[in-house]
């Protein structure tokens, strides 16, 4: 129930901002709105403004809306309100209402970014697990335990990482930008400040998939490899482990965090049946070797071991916060930075540079809004920040059907100083929506691969 009501709440802000954003600008074009819907389906309140004759409507499915403007195209209009008609004004106006739907979205974004950074999130700190063998970081010399205290491009223009939240953001930006990137960092052992080098220059853009973090060798914060709930018919219980041992050796082998832990575990049943392995715990203080057989088990389209107990303690969090203007102004750039790699992740899956994957619907958007609700409210806003980015970026796209697509209608206008014709248009509504229906039934196959595998 959690899920369904955060994924209406957030379908029902994201919407009523993206067209109280054509509203407004159509007022202030002096456009006479007709009517202003959220929601499709059934009324279930509605008014009319005295002073505008604007009808306000609030329909019981809440996944979509609409604003209806006096246009000649949808119907007669009186001579005395052709001034007050959309196809009559000039065409900076024009684009000007079309445009400010999306551009609502992104400076709803800045406004919900800002506001985490002014209230403070709390986030892991940004202490790194053990890298993924053979992985990027693995490569540049990450051992695990590492604290990461600045990032960036160049060597001498570093910026501060404030969690590990934070330094995935940097991961991101530079698998996309395939750009090698410079890391500062604290030694977990002598707590020497230490530079390192993530080679991305030569990270291939289609690798930008859900187990891009995999590749990148950094899975999730540094956390101490303690068990904890253990499944009643799962290999740990079946070898006598208890919730609050914590792993020290298996097979001789130090355990680094739970994540090296993990991914022993997983590698020990990808090529055969795994073997009896011997682990060394504290228990409550006390040293036990305990001999624990993983259980191969099919996980989607690999094979893995499993011992049915959660791996992990709670990572050192930290509370993030931002004084006024720098709270905006890295609102702002979050929400920039968000938005480009949106254009360019588009971009490179149109050109077959990146997986098709990486298209969601409504399924995973629904499930992330559970999660984010469950956790909070600050994490919730964070997600309706990055759903609303999207929103806007895709509504911007050259697109029949789509704001840019009308923008690229007045455009062509512009240039050649005459409207698109009746029959290109109709044309090109029918190529846009094709295109559309297309990417929702991949975005759906993929939220329904996600769900079942």
């Amino acid at each position: 129930m959690l899920t369904l009501v955060a994924f209406l709440t957030a379908i029902a802000i994201l919407v009523t901002v993206h067209e109280w954003g054509h509203y407004r600008m159509a007022v202030a074009c002096g456009v006479r709105v007709l009517q202003f819907s959220v929601g499709f389906g059934p009324e279930a309140f509605s008014w009319i403004s005295k002073q505008s004759g604007t009808r306000y409507t609030i329909a019981m499915l809440p996944l979509g809306g609409f604003v209806k403007m006096l246009d000649e195209r949808e119907g007669p209009v009186d001579s005395a309100d052709l001034a007050y008609a959309f196809n009559r004004k000039p065409l900076k106006a024009r684009a000007a209402v079309v445009a400010a739907g999306p551009i609502a979205n992104l400076v709803l974004a800045v406004l919900l970014y800002a506001l985490v950074n002014w209230t403070g999130v709390v986030e892991a700190k940004a202490h790194l697990s053990a890298p993924v063998a053979g992985s990027l970081g693995g490569r540049a010399g990450f051992n695990g335990g590492e604290i990461v205290e600045r990032a960036g491009y160049e060597e001498d223009s570093l910026h501060d990482v404030a969690s590990y939240e934070d330094f995935r953001w940097w991961l991101t930006r530079a698998a996309l930008d395939s750009k090698d990137l410079y890391v500062q960092y604290q030694s977990d052992l002598d707590r020497a400040e230490n530079l390192a080098v993530l080679k991305f220059s030569g990270f291939h853009a289609e690798q930008a998939d859900e187990s891009m973090f995999r590749k990148i060798g950094f899975t999730g914060p540094y956390s101490k490899p303690i068990l904890g709930d253990l499944l009643s018919d799962g290999a740990a219980m079946a070898a006598k482990l208890a919730s609050g041992d914590l792993v020290m050796r298996v097979d001789g082998k130090p355990v680094g965090d739970a994540a090296q832990l993990r991914d022993w575990i997983r590698s020990s049943g990808s090529l055969s049946e795994p073997q009896v392995q011997d682990w060394l715990v504290d228990r409550k203080g006390v040293a036990m070797h305990i001999a624990v057989t993983p259980r191969r088990v099919v996980d989607g389209k690999v094979t893995i071991g499993r011992v049915g107990a959660v791996i992990g303690a709670q990572p050192e969090m930290v509370t993030v916060r931002y004084g006024p203007i720098e709270g905006f102004t890295k609102a702002a750039y979050r929400t920039w930075d968000a938005a480009a790699l949106t254009v360019r992740m588009m971009g490179q899956i149109v050109t077959g540079k990146a997986s098709l994957k990486n298209l969601s619907g409504p399924i995973t958007i629904a499930d992330y809004a559970g999660r984010s609700a469950a956790i909070g409210l600050t994490q919730y806003l964070v997600f309706l920040a990055l759903v609303s980015i999207s929103l806007g970026v895709l509504n911007l796209l050259p697109l029949p059907m789509l704001d840019g697509g009308h923008l690229m209608y007045y455009l062509w206008e512009g240039v050649t100083g005459r409207a698109i014709s009746d029959a290109w248009m109709e044309r090109l509504q029918r190529t846009g929506l094709a295109i559309l229906l297309l990417m929702m039934s991949v975005a759906v196959f993929n939220d329904l691969h996600r769900l079942l595998s």
